[in-house]
């Protein structure tokens, strides 16, 4: 079987990260990737650890004898991408930016987006035509309490998490420079993330009844990519009744993986896993969750998604080695 893949806005990070899972992945080729600003350039001029794997060109067309095109553009731009070109409505389409990935935005035109996180909606994944792919902080987030969501255990919920510098995307801040992230940490968009939404949607589509509050405190690492997640709620329960809570949920899902020993970041980064920990003193319960931003949070879970939606193997082209050392 080989799936015809197109890709817009392929110069990015997310962009890239998929360019490099996509050309190892043996159920598919490759039929353009465009970038307006890099357009006639090769694609290892720009993602220079690609140089010998590939010699496609970016291209500046959007052509429609393709399965499915991802769409790797900022936030905002895939509306306007879909509402200005010609798409036939034979493709299938991943969006990995956050236009559609509310219910209330997430049809356009003809088109109905299913929101994509697979531990979470995997059987309407399989039958679907248009994903909206999953934030990275909303993954990790969610990951950690989906199962609890499903206990029907959840209320005030108090969250930290950090992410590497990758998640602020490739463009230019004063907060990506090395200068500034070496040796440095930051709180931003305190209690205001725009990834709540979606986690807020996610966890009453398995809670419906009673109140979830997610208080959300993001941070800027000084480190290139991964993101830690620490979720601290009130729980009554005893830890190995949560430990068995959280075997038996994600059971059958390949990329979660729940241990009881500390997690860190060198586990995951580069992997589309998602590992969780759970502890507990007294009534206190902490849900730690790490992953990959660039891959079980954006990238690697969109080909994940592709391979349900093709009928493939979850796994397959994602069965990556860890960056350890």
């Amino acid at each position: 079987m080989a799936i015809k893949v197109g890709i817009i806005g392929g110069a990015g990070y997310t962009g890239g990260e998929l360019i490099r899972l996509l050309l190892n992945h043996p159920c598919v080729n490759i039929s353009f990737i465009n970038s307006r600003s890099n357009a006639g350039k090769l694609v290892s001029s720009v993602h220079q650890d690609l140089l010998g794997d590939t010699d496609i060109r970016f291209s500046g067309e959007l052509l429609n004898d393709i399965d499915v095109l991802f769409l790797c553009l900022g936030h905002g731009e895939s509306e306007k991408f879909i509402l200005e070109n010609k798409i036939s409505d034979k493709i299938k389409i991943i969006d990995l930016a956050n236009d559609f990935r509310l219910n209330q935005k997430s049809k356009i035109q003809s088109r109905k987006f299913i929101y994509g996180l697979p531990e979470l909606n995997r059987e309407h994944i399989k039958k679907a035509s248009n994903i909206a792919n999953p934030g990275c902080f909303a993954t990790t987030i969610q990951l950690g309490l989906l199962p609890l969501a499903k206990a029907g255990l959840l209320k005030d919920i108090y969250t930290t998490g950090i992410t590497g510098s990758t998640g602020a995307g490739q463009s230019f801040s004063q907060t990506s420079h090395f200068s500034w992230r070496e040796n440095n940490i930051q709180a931003y968009k305190t209690l205001t993330h725009q990834h709540l939404g979606e986690i807020g949607e996610s966890l009453k589509q398995l809670q419906p009844t009673g109140h979830i509050n997610v208080n959300f405190v993001p941070w800027r690492g000084d480190f290139t990519r991964g993101i830690f997640v620490s979720s601290q709620l009130q729980c009554n329960k005893p830890l190995d009744e949560l430990n068995k809570l959280y075997e038996d949920y994600y059971a059958g899902h390949p990329f979660i993986h729940i241990t009881k020993e500390q997690v860190f970041l060198k586990q995951v980064v580069n992997t589309n896993k998602c590992i969780i920990q759970l502890e507990k003193v007294d009534s206190v319960l902490v849900v730690h969750s790490v992953a990959d931003n660039l891959l079980k949070g954006a990238s690697g879970q969109a080909v994940q998604n592709m391979n349900l939606m093709f009928g493939v193997d979850e796994t397959t082209g994602l069965r990556l080695k860890a960056n350890y050392f």
